[in-house]
């Protein structure tokens, strides 16, 4: 690990200008990714700044949406009976991701904001049409997630809440790495104002959702509905766990799993 200097943030503001006065500053939350880069020697940052302790940051809100403080933990978002009341697909999804350190250390904002390709959430933000919450502004869910390790973020920006629609219905299914729970294809399949929305992580460099797959679903959400359809698999990640021709099949089979639970 590189010699760096820790900031510790007392509010919002004062993260902004910590990391804004760095040579290279890095936001550090529940550190499930940063740390592992970080000890590694796969990162260098001049200052690491932690937000952890900001209690703005937390929290959960479930009224006509559910609105997820950034700083909130997966196993936070599993176990709240209100999240699950109105939206049991999200907290499966939570309730899914790694073991239980990682649920317990790791936040919804952290995951969302590093934008990896074998993460959950990005799959239920795409897919439910979430709105991510920054100091700065607000940005569509659609919007956020632009390429591996890439989002729509600016420097310095911090995620302070994720906040999703309620569906009519929604499902998650995924196909987890054996060791580490990442999802080597993950669907989530959600009918949302009286559309159906498909979001796959895991296969691409980052979440998206498939046009393919909600084409066949727009008549109705059934499994027979996803008979024949075939995902090209160009883009796709290809690695020692899954080909991209392999991640394009698991997404139908997932699609298909997910729909299933609907029914």
């Amino acid at each position: 690990m590189y010699q760096f200097n820790y900031r510790k943030a007392s509010s919002v503001e004062q993260a902004a200008d910590l990391r804004a006065n760095a040579d290279d500053g890095v936001y550090l939350a529940g550190g499930m990714t940063l740390i592992p880069t970080l000890k590694q020697r796969l990162a260098a940052p001049s200052d690491v700044i932690d937000v952890g302790g900001l209690d703005d940051l937390g929290g959960l809100d479930v009224g006509a949406t559910v609105r997820i403080g950034a700083l909130t933990t997966h196993a936070d978002v599993a176990a709240s009976s209100e999240v699950r009341n109105a939206l049991a697909a999200l907290s499966d999804l939570a309730e899914g991701i790694g073991d239980a350190h990682v649920r317990n250390r790791g936040t919804i904002g952290g995951s969302v904001a590093n934008s990896d390709p074998a993460a959950d959430y990005p799959a239920a933000v795409v897919a439910l049409g979430a709105t991510v919450h920054t100091n700065r502004r607000s940005i569509a869910g659609v919007d956020f997630f632009r390429d591996l390790f890439e989002t729509a973020l600016e420097e310095g920006e911090i995620i302070t809440s994720v906040e999703f629609p309620i569906p009519a219905r929604a499902a998650y299914a995924k196909f987890p790495n054996p060791a580490s729970r990442y999802a080597i294809v993950g669907v989530m399949v959600a009918e949302v104002d009286g559309t159906v929305c498909v979001g796959v992580t895991g296969a691409g460099p980052c979440a998206f959702r498939s046009a393919e797959l909600e084409a066949a679903l727009a008549g109705g959400l059934s499994v027979a509905a996803l008979d024949g359809v075939s995902i090209p698999s160009g883009n796709f990640n290809s690695d020692l766990h899954a080909s991209a021709e392999y991640r394009a099949h698991l997404v139908v089979v997932m699609a298909r799993r997910a729909v299933a639970q609907l029914a």
